[in-house]
């Protein structure tokens, strides 16, 4: 689950990558192979990330049909790991094959499916749409921006409260003790209680929580062995190494705890789930090549909105981030992050080059140098 803040820094991309065709030789000399595609820079940013403090780093990166697998520090090549908000692509991709079905429109209001819920200090579900809450333009205040719920959640009482179950109602009814960020369609504002609520919205619309569509539209379909909508369940699926969190907003803390285990109803629909690079590449390469979703659904996700002047570079559509690279390369995906976890899954728009990647901590290192030295050769 990313806050606001970390959003900025999480959301990353991918971009073409240049295929290599083999030379025609000419008579009775044979075709040159071609040339692997080369990952030292993205090994380095791994390996540099790790000296800045990071305990482990993984990536997985394809090209075509090539694929490559690095690791810094403690980690393995085939290592799950909690992937935050990552988890809004899932959602986004459940509600749009909904609409596809006709069982919902993006453009019914939020008190349509969810009457009485969005209440409270200028909160009004019947100004906002599905569609608001898949692309930030709500303005519903943001759960992880409350006070109390950052004490429980994100500080030091993270250790006595890791175990504790919240519902999603209990966690939209937080958000509502605040007023709005601005009326509905007049911002953008990257609020986790939007998918929070989405995932409720698939629920009334389905008759099934959003995990079980989840799993039965996408996971299995794709044969997505790594990938896991956890619920309540504190531990995490082998293979994977240790979460660490620093469980503090100063930057001069030093002691270091293993949140591995918590309870992940604190992010629900926002960043509950699980996987590992290999799951997730897989999944966005199918997403962007239209294999979950047909032409006019794909061209509604793509659709991005500007997140402001702060970030130029970024657009987000529906539960899809489009970037712009130092190279001028333009990638999609998401990242995430949760306790101890720190992951960016981005490919190109034709879902030929991806890169799936996790830091096994929430203090250190920057996965945007990651995706640059992957997609742009930089370290």
């Amino acid at each position: 689950m990313t806050s606001v803040r970390a959003a900025r820094t999480v959301l990353a991309a991918t971009a073409v990558a240049a295929l290599t065709a083999g030379a025609l030789a000419a008579p009775a000399v044979a075709a040159t192979a071609p040339k692997e595609p080369d990952h030292s820079a993205t090994q380095r940013a791994l390996d540099a990330a790790v000296e800045e403090g990071v305990p482990g780093a993984v990536a997985q990166a394809r090209t075509g049909r090539s694929s490559w697998t690095g690791t810094a520090g403690e980690r393995g090549g085939q290592d799950r790991y909690r992937v935050g908000s990552i988890t809004k692509t899932f959602v986004a991709t459940v509600l749009l094959q909904l609409q596809a079905e006709g069982r919902l429109d993006l453009d019914d209001s939020v008190e349509k499916w969810l009457p009485g819920v969005v209440r409270g200090n200028g909160h009004d579900g019947r100004t906002v749409t599905v569609r608001q809450l898949l692309n930030h333009t709500s303005g519903i205040y943001d759960v992880t921006s409350d006070a109390g719920f950052q004490q429980k959640v994100f500080g030091p009482d993270f250790l006595k409260n890791r175990y504790d179950t919240w519902t999603p109602e209990q966690l939209v009814a937080v958000a509502m003790t605040h007023a709005p960020d601005f009326a509905p369609g007049t911002g953008w504002s990257y609020s986790n209680t939007n998918y929070v609520l989405a995932g409720m919205v698939i629920e009334k619309a389905t008759g099934r929580p959003y995990g079980k569509e989840v799993q039965r539209r996408i996971i299995k379909p794709l044969k997505l062995r790594a990938t896991s909508v956890p619920g309540t369940t504190v531990t995490m699926p082998e293979p994977s190494s240790r979460a660490y969190s620093k469980l503090s907003r100063d930057p001069n803390a030093t002691t270091v705890h293993d949140v591995t285990e918590l309870n992940p109803s604190l992010a629900h629909a926002a960043g509950e789930m699980i996987s590992d690079s290999n799951d997730l590449q897989t999944f966005y390469r199918a997403l962007l090549k239209g294999k979950l979703l047909p032409r006019a659904e794909m061209r509604e996700m793509t659709r991005a909105v500007p997140v402001g002047a702060e970030a130029p570079e970024l657009s987000y559509g529906l539960g899809l981030m489009r970037a712009k690279l130092s190279c001028g390369k333009e990638v999609w995906g998401h990242g995430g992050g949760i306790h101890g976890s720190s992951s960016q899954a981005v490919a190109t728009r034709d879902g030929g080059h991806s890169l799936a990647m996790n830091f096994n901590a929430d203090w250190a290192g920057d996965s945007q140098t990651v995706v640059e030295a992957e997609f742009c050769g930089r370290d």
